[in-house]
Order: C-alpha cells, then structure tokens, then sequence
C-alpha cells in the first residue's frame, strides 16, 4: 500500500511539473484563445457585451440632449479696427499698429431655418467684421440685424443651407434643482458641454442689464460662452448665457442667462421692427418697505409702490399718484421693481391695460395706455 501512494504521488507531481512548464512555454497547446505565443504570461480581461443598435443612452447620460442641442450652437469670432486707423496723424504717429485688428470671441445659438442667430450684444458690438462658425466646420460671414443694449441681446443672419435649429423650451416651468447643461466655446477650445443645476431664479439687481431677470446656474461657464446656450435636460433652449461671477476671469460656479422667454421677445422685436419696442408709462417704482407704507400711509403688504409720476405720461394721464401701490399688470401679479419694469416693457404702446392698484387701503382699477419707451442714449464714441 505504501508503495502504490509512493507512485500515485511521484505521478501526480509529474503531471503538475508538466503542466506548469506547457502553460508557461506554450499556453496556447492548453487551448487558451487570447493567449499570445512567446508571452511569459496571461492576462485576463473583462468586456463589457457590445450594446445594440439604437438602444437607450447610459442611465444619467445627456448624450440625446447635446446631440439634439450642440448642432445650432455656434462659435462667433469678430474682429475691430482702432477707430483712429485711417486717421493720417494717427498712422504718422503709430505706423502699422493702426492696421492690427482686436479680436473677440463668442458663442451664438440658430434660432430659425431663415439664419437668425441669437448672441449677446456684448459680443458683437465695436465689432467691424463678424465670422459664425457651425458645429459642423462650416464658416460664413454675418450681419447684425439689430442689438437691444438693455437687455444684452443682439440677432445677427447668416445664409446658409440646411442649417440646424434650437428647439425652444419653456423658461418660465423652470425651478431651482432642475438640471440644465451650458453649451458653447469657452476660450476658443471649440464647442464645450458643461452640467449644473438651476441655482436661482429671477436675478436682479445685478448691474449687468437695464431688465436683468437672470437664470442662476452652477453649470461652468466661462469666457467665450457669452451667447451660447442654456438647456434642459431634453435639449430645450431655456437661456442664453451671458454672465458670470468671478474674480478671477474663469468660472467659480455662478452664472446667469437670459430666459428664452424674454430672448424670444426681443429677437421678434428686433426682427419685425429693427429694434426692440417696449411700453413705458412714466412712473418711478420703488419696492415696497415699511417705511415707504408708513410715509405714504400704505397698508398693503405686497405690489410695487410709486414714488413719482411724470407730469403728462400715460400713468398720469389714467390717474396713477405717488403713494399707489400697483399690484398687478393685466392681471399678473406684480411683487417687485424689476417684475413692473418687465411687465411693463413687454406692453404693446397705444394698447390699453388694466392696472390694479391699492391706495390707503381701498382698490383701485386705472386703465393705462402704455406709450414707446425711449431709447437710451448712447455714449459718443472717441474721436
């Protein structure tokens, strides 16, 4: 018995020299497929199956979103010549240097199939020569059709062929939480895709617009962005990036777009009239503060209160007083300055409106014929 397990075990160590020296000099005899000849080892490799043809995005993916979104979002490159440059004395003093040109970038989003693209006024103006180019490489040159300087939104036309269109979303269902990604070219790299949240509604007060009523978002957005777009999740147009907060220059989580319900209006505008047409009543507005309620005796706790009216105005002319407290503007509810100053704006001048006002504790309704509110003047350009 000894004897047999004396074999038994010098056959089995056999066996197992036998097969260590085969895996290690000739693996592929043992039937191994991904085995290389020559390797001194294997190494084992898991792949994920290959997904089939049109099957859904990764769970979390917003790959449907840009593919839908990124084709009308666009790069803008502009360039300006020193306005001094044909000036003789100028190029007597400065020689060649009254040739070079000042370049600057940005982003723009295809509004139409006609070519209208929808940037920032900051970007296009100053600017001499414009360039758009499309996601897809193509390059064309661009005219302006009109700019609104208070809102800082200019619509520029492009002619080309089967061009790639936004689809618009609905600003005004957005709330905070909701996920939204900012597309555009920042620093020139080329078209960038970034994710964020809605961070806050309804910005004012900013110093940035005449009308400000920003989307905030903590999507990255940086220098090249401005114009570029701001969209759900479905790939819905929902603002049109225009801002940031920073103190360095690049993006520390804060920045703002214009709804696309207020850019809409103000691309029709420019479009139909070749600038933007807004009403205007003449009022000074102020928010509404216990002090200003106890000086005008107020007792309403919410509206726009009015500190001053212009003599012969539309307000005046429907009875509007200092101390009225407005409401509501045809019916929408009116809680802060900029709400007015918005509601207002979008009025159709020569149209009647009802306003609700409150004055010393009593309702009051006053039907205002809203007029053109003036254009802002314009700073004169050096010479």
């Amino acid at each position: 018995m000894k004897r047999l397990w004396l074999v038994f075990a010098q056959a089995v160590t056999v066996l197992l020299a036998a097969w260590f020296v085969v895996a290690t000099l000739k693996p592929q005899w043992l039937g191994n497929p991904r085995a290389v000849p020559g390797s001194t080892g294997t190494i084992s490799i898991l792949e994920a199956p290959a997904a089939p043809t049109g099957a859904s995005p990764t769970p979390g993916s917003f790959s449907a979103a840009v593919r839908q979104a990124a084709p009308a979002v666009v790069s803008i490159n502009t360039s300006a010549r020193h306005p001094a440059s044909n000036d003789p004395w100028f190029r007597f003093f400065f020689g060649d240097r009254g040739e070079q040109q000042q370049t600057g970038l940005g982003s723009g989003v295809i509004m139409s199939p006609e070519g209208y693209v929808l940037t920032n006024n900051h970007v296009v103006e100053g600017a001499d020569e414009i360039e758009v180019v499309l996601a897809d490489a193509r390059r064309t040159s661009a005219k302006v059709i009109g700019t609104d300087p208070e809102s800082d939104l200019a619509v520029l036309k492009i002619s080309l062929d089967k061009l790639p269109v936004m689809t618009l979303g609905d600003s005004d269902r957005l709330q905070v939480g909701d996920q939204v990604l900012a597309i555009g070219n920042p620093f020139g790299v080329g078209q960038t895709v970034t994710s964020g949240i809605v961070s806050a509604l309804g910005r004012n007060q900013l110093g940035i617009n005449t009308f400000e009523n920003f989307i905030q978002t903590d999507a990255a957005i940086n220098p090249g962005n401005s114009g570029g777009a701001l969209t759900d999740i479905g790939g819905h147009l929902m603002g049109i990036n225009t801002a940031i907060y920073s103190r360095s220059g690049g993006n520390m989580g804060i920045g703002f777009a214009i709804p696309v319900s207020t850019a809409r209006q103000v691309m029709e505008s420019i479009v139909r009239n070749g600038q933007v047409v807004r009403g205007w009543i003449g009022v000074e507005p102020g928010e509404l503060t216990p002090e200003l309620a106890q000086t005008f005796g107020v007792k309403a706790e919410q509206g726009v209160i009015i500190t001053g009216v212009l003599g012969n105005g539309p307000a005046a002319s429907a009875g509007i007083r200092p101390g009225d407290v407005i409401t509501q503007v045809g019916g929408q509810p009116t809680r802060t300055v900029a709400e007015l100053l918005t509601r207002i704006a979008a009025l159709v001048p020569g149209e009647a409106v009802p306003f609700t006002l409150e004055r010393r504790g009593e309702a009051v309704q006053a039907s205002v014929t809203p007029a053109q509110r003036p254009r802002p003047r314009q700073p004169a350009l050096p010479r």
